[in-house]
């Protein structure tokens, strides 16, 4: 339903939607499976993301980085037990507070981080360009539509762009 001075939708817009939502769950599907050819799954894949890219100066608690993931305290928990016995994370007590505990990375962690964060790079930059799509620019590459539309089909991940 559209607000008194606001347009209904186009075909463009559809179109444009369609594009980055294609490009979006391309991107998604590459980087899960990036993760697992590093040996991580996609949510220990996130949780150093996560760790890493806390905007506070100190390394984040439980509770943040639970928060940024989506996920409960609890499951974050055990998130963090399997990464430190991966030797990727450290938890450490907050010596402001010993209820709390923090995460930090090891440098095994920051070395398979730093990685995987290289390969992600270029297919940020072409999500951008379609998000740029959506907002205003024609898509720069037409979306890839599956040959089959049976949902029992298997996927097909698209190549790296």
């Amino acid at each position: 339903m559209t607000s008194p001075g606001e347009r209904a939708p186009g075909e463009q817009d559809y179109r444009r939607l369609l594009a980055f939502r294609t490009e979006l769950r391309d991107f998604l599907r590459w980087s899960e499976q990036a993760a697992h050819e590093a040996g991580l799954t996609p949510s220990l894949h996130q949780l150093l993301l996560a760790v890493r890219g806390h905007p506070q100066g100190q390394p984040p608690t439980i509770g943040e980085a639970a928060a940024v993931l989506h996920i409960r305290h609890h499951s974050l928990v055990e998130l963090a037990q399997r990464a430190e016995a991966a030797g990727l994370l450290e938890r450490l007590r907050d010596p402001e507070d010993q209820r709390r505990l923090r995460l930090r990375l090891t440098p095994a962690g920051v070395a398979q981080l730093e990685r995987l964060t290289r390969a992600h790079l270029p297919r940020i930059r072409t999500l951008a360009r379609a998000l740029e799509g959506v907002v205003g620019e024609p898509p720069r590459r037409a979306a890839r539509i599956p040959a089959a539309t049976d949902p029992q089909a298997p996927a097909t991940a698209g190549p790296p762009l």
